[in-house]
């Protein structure tokens, strides 16, 4: 099974860390309201409307926002200080909230005003995620990050192993409008703690990216970085076909013998027991198992799940079903987000981690409506039924787009380079910037040269090169140029600015081939059309370490 042991570190280290600690009680308490409210909302819709398909909606009303919105909201947490993006998330879902407790309460609620507002929430669950989720590595050391994401798992799931239990008597006892005063109330602690929060972030030396630009980098940092696109590949084929149990468990509760909101709050329950076991077993199956067999597990494990709740005819039965589906749960989706974090620098991982979520939450809400449809026609039950045979075929996609083994990269800043002083008068807006790159390179070292620059193509264009070339000189074939634009002098210095040291190899080792007299030569120049400003000379800047 290929198995990747490594020295395992404290799955309670990030623990020690006090904003990480305040933070991770507050979110078990803002947890538990959503949770709550969840409840809430999927009940409520089965006491004002027959339908099935609106009954699935539910979920995917909340999901929906997050596979539309996320890229910017990663974009926006790349950009600005994540700890205020996350205060005014937190801000907009509590006055929702408030506004949705009002209208339930004065008995206003139709269907669609109910997705309206769970789709609000969404939003800025959306906006909150991707500064949450990057800021885990302000709070934390890197060798702590996948025992923080764990940690955060375990923290979602001991409320998810309660809250909906207790959601399920709330509702019970006081009605839908009683479960979304609970989830206003409990945004305040984590308001409160974010509020306190002063993180020592390093100074900004550029400026920011704008909204569409900073969009644009991260699609494109994750398109060229193979493991993260088939992290971002499985994440989407996951939330498809698992969306299916939680979306149809409502119907399933319903119409089990003596169901209601208590039997739906508790197999809810149920799966989050399984959840907070399959956190806890997922440092030692890391140690044992390669990344693609966990996931394999995952998809296996959650169609066992679906399978047992499509025949289960009592809550028991079904109860254990929903517990292996929550570990199966945990443990693809925590590997997934680790995968991601440990595999992208600071500067993206807002956006690669809104990406990955774009995908899984995007297959969830698709799921919703998709398996909400079959079961219209033909029940839940079946519905269920052909959702793990989904499951089975889409976990058996690792063999066609198996995920790497782990690695651990230093995603650190190189900082070997400086920006150069030059000639011209230029001001960061100033371009488009054309820079050559020369080597020298003997006859027998051309097919380890071109090795090399085909990786080094990929890392150029991904962290914002455009227009990358290579040429041979014909009249000396030892000479090669590499070149490339960006289209502004501040963009050239941001992208040399995100080289890491988990880059430097390809660098360093094309040095070494290169039998010119001192480093290769570096041009840069800026762009000119002669037909409207005239022709100028490209005045050559000094030479540096390409």
């Amino acid at each position: 099974m290929d198995p990747e042991p490594r020295p395992r570190a404290s799955a309670l280290a990030p623990l020690g860390s006090p904003i990480f600690r305040a933070i991770w009680l507050a979110s078990l308490v803002s947890n538990f309201g959503g949770l709550v409210q969840a409840v809430g909302a999927a009940w409520m819709m089965t006491t004002i409307t027959s339908s099935a398909n609106m009954v699935a909606l539910v979920q995917a009303s909340t999901t929906l926002p997050i596979m539309v919105f996320s890229l910017a909201a990663g974009a926006i947490a790349d950009n600005f200080n994540r700890r205020r993006v996350m205060l005014v998330a937190q801000g907009f879902m509590l006055c929702v909230s408030v506004a949705l407790t009002v209208a339930a309460w004065m008995g206003v609620l139709t269907p669609w005003t109910l997705l309206g507002f769970t789709f609000l929430i969404g939003c800025g669950t959306a906006l909150n995620n991707p500064a949450w989720q990057a800021s885990v590595g302000d709070m934390v050391p890197r060798a702590d990050i996948a025992a923080a994401v764990a940690l955060n798992s375990v923290g979602f799931n001991m409320t998810r192993s309660v809250g909906p239990a207790i959601g399920g008597l709330i509702v019970a006892a006081a009605g839908a409008a009683a479960a979304f005063a609970v989830n206003s109330l409990s945004y305040i602690g984590l308001i409160g703690v974010l509020y306190a929060w002063r993180p020592d972030l390093p100074p900004r030396t550029l400026p920011r990216e704008r909204l569409a630009s900073a969009m644009a980098a991260g699609l494109r940092y994750v398109a060229m970085s193979p493991t993260i696109l088939k992290v971002v590949l499985r994440a989407f084929l996951f939330g498809l076909t698992a969306v299916s149990v939680t979306a149809l468990l409502p119907l399933v509760a319903r119409n089990m013998e003596q169901g209601g909101p208590l039997v739906y709050g508790g197999l809810l329950g149920a799966f989050g027991v399984g959840a907070i076991g399959g956190a806890f077993i997922g440092g030692r199956l890391r140690y044992l198992l390669s990344s693609e067999w966990i996931v394999r597990l995952g998809f296996v494990g959650f169609a066992v799940c679906a399978t047992v709740l499509a025949l289960a005819r009592g809550p028991w039965l079904a109860g254990l079903g929903m517990m292996v589906g929550g570990a199966c749960w945990v443990l693809a989706l925590a590997l997934f987000n680790t995968t991601v974090q440990l595999s992208t620098p600071r500067w993206v991982v807002g956006r690669a981690l809104s990406l990955y979520q774009t995908a899984a939450f995007g297959g969830m809400a698709l799921g919703s409506w998709l398996w909400g449809m079959v079961a219209e026609s033909n029940g839940a039950a079946e519905a269920l039924l052909w959702a793990a045979a989904a499951m089975i075929a889409a976990g058996a996609a690792g063999f066609y787009l198996p995920l790497p083994a782990r690695a651990e990269l230093d995603l650190d800043p190189l900082n070997r380079w400086s920006e150069p002083k030059v000639q011209l008068p230029l001001t960061p807006r100033s371009g488009p910037i054309k820079i050559n790159v020369e080597y020298v390179i003997d006859e027998a070292d051309v097919p380890e040269f071109l090795d090399l620059m085909a990786e080094r193509q990929r890392i150029r264009r991904r962290d914002g090169a455009r227009a990358w070339t290579l040429a041979r000189d014909l009249e000396d074939p030892r000479i090669w140029v590499e070149s490339y634009q960006t289209p502004t002098w501040v963009e050239y210095v941001r992208h040399n600015m995100r080289r890491t040291k988990a880059d430097a190899g390809p660098s360093d080792r094309l040095r070494e081939l290169h039998r010119g007299n001192g480093p290769p030569a570096v041009e840069r120049r800026i762009v000119r059309q002669a037909s409207r400003l005239g022709v100028e000379p490209h005045p050559k800047a000094p030479i540096d370490h390409p």
